[in-house]
């Protein structure tokens, strides 16, 4: 496994969740089972990755279910460092921890989302409706939504991410969960464009052929790193081969042409909002 992968994040993030469960800090585990403190710290922002043994040695004096300990030491089996690190279920709690570590580093985020509105712009009544319909298993829901609504987090904090969604047109016209819940998602559309590090833009459904017709994607920027990640409800990937990841940033300016203005799209949403609710 490469270091500075999504595979290295996701294991450090899994590393770095069991040491606080335990609430021991790193300096703390690093003198209990003898190593450097800097080691750990290595490990756990996936700058390095451990060997099997190494994690058995951290693992070592934490108390963890035996699920969750096994499942840590089966994220040493793979040394490919494939640059599609395809995760299915039951994984599925690795690759969210993954994406949540990348956004965290990310400094810019691009999101192609012509189907639903984007994660990072979702609210939590607009999630569920979404979870509760598709196979996500019901006692993991309220998690799945908590954890969505923390990773939004990014576009709010002192040093935010700067934050591209480009929305397919097709999006505003759906009714998921509802008039009262496509009302309060519309809402949050348009405080979050207010935000100068929140740029907005429909695309039109009456546009030619534009790469964005491939798919739905998320373009993370990390200094030196990019990372492109795609997904569906029982599946994920992530993108991380340059070349790769190099094509798909040259469809969003092609995206960013056949869009509209920040303004336009304020308008046309705010017009959803009076269509929705009823009040003019």
């Amino acid at each position: 496994m490469n270091r500075n992968t999504s595979k290295s994040i996701a294991l450090g993030a899994r590393l770095r969740n069991a040491r606080k469960a335990n609430k021991i800090s790193q300096r703390a585990l690093a003198e209990k089972i003898g190593v450097a403190h800097s080691l750990l710290s290595r490990n756990e922002s996936g700058q390095r990755v451990p060997t099997r043994t190494e994690v058995i040695r951290i693992l070592a004096p934490l108390e963890l279910p035996d699920r969750e300990r096994e499942e840590i030491l089966e994220m040493t089996e793979d040394p490919s460092g494939s640059p599609l690190a395809v995760i299915e279920l039951p994984e599925r709690r690795a690759q969210i921890a993954a994406l949540v570590e990348i956004e965290q580093m990310a400094k810019e985020v691009v999101s192609w989302s012509p189907l639903i509105i984007p994660g990072l712009l979702q609210v939590s009544s607009y999630t569920r409706t979404i979870m509760e319909a598709v196979p996500v298993p019901h006692e993991e829901i309220a998690t799945r939504v908590a954890v969505r609504m923390g990773r939004r987090d990014i576009l709010t904090r002192r040093d935010p991410v700067r934050f591209t969604a480009l929305i397919g047109e097709g999006v505003l016209h759906q009714t998921i969960g509802g008039p009262a819940v496509m009302a309060e998602q519309f809402d949050h559309l348009l405080m979050m464009s207010a935000h100068e590090n929140v740029e907005l833009r429909i695309v039109p459904t009456a546009t030619g052929w534009h790469p964005g017709l491939c798919g739905s994607f998320q373009l993370i920027k990390c200094d030196g790193t990019s990372f492109v990640h795609l997904e569906n409800p029982v599946s994920a990937v992530f993108v991380q081969e340059s070349e790769a990841v190099a094509g798909f940033e040259r469809s969003v300016p092609e995206l960013l042409e056949v869009a509209m203005s920040p303004q336009e799209s304020f308008e046309l949403i705010a017009k959803e909002v009076r269509r929705t609710t009823g009040v003019a």
